[in-house]
């Protein structure tokens, strides 16, 4: 049996969120109407104590925006792994993915229902760019 050291919890990394704002993410020309660098500001904001990045491209362009959730050291523990979310271009998107993480993410809390309709299977070599 594997003992945690004294003094340290399986909660105390939060989740982290990715944001793709690449070639085609973040991209007014192929996505207008939306407030791209608002929406990283939103997510900040409604999301304290949680780390939110933009990256580079993350390869799923036809799927822009993209957004990653990544489980808190707790979700991982209880089996939560990364969840790509793609077509985040509307602030209710992001409304739901912020409560979920809120309620613990990947692993600790169910999503919000109509996050099934956001969520995209990647390739491994895409996860993996990400992950490692």
């Amino acid at each position: 049996m594997i003992n945690k050291p004294a003094g340290r919890t399986a909660t105390a990394a939060p989740c982290r969120v990715t944001v793709c704002r690449g070639c085609c993410c973040g991209d007014a020309a192929k996505i207008p109407g939306v407030d791209h660098a608002g929406q990283i500001r939103r997510l900040r904001a409604t999301l304290p104590g949680v780390a939110v990045r933009a990256s580079e491209c993350l390869d799923v362009c036809d799927q822009a925006n993209v957004v990653v959730v990544q489980p808190s050291a707790a979700g991982r523990a209880a089996g939560g792994r990364p969840v790509w979310l793609g077509l985040v271009n509307d602030d209710e998107a992001l409304a739901d993915i912020a409560a979920w993480i809120r309620a613990g993410g990947p692993g600790l809390a169910e999503p919000p229902g109509v996050l099934d309709l956001y969520a995209i299977k990647v390739s491994r070599r895409v996860r993996e760019g990400l992950e490692g």
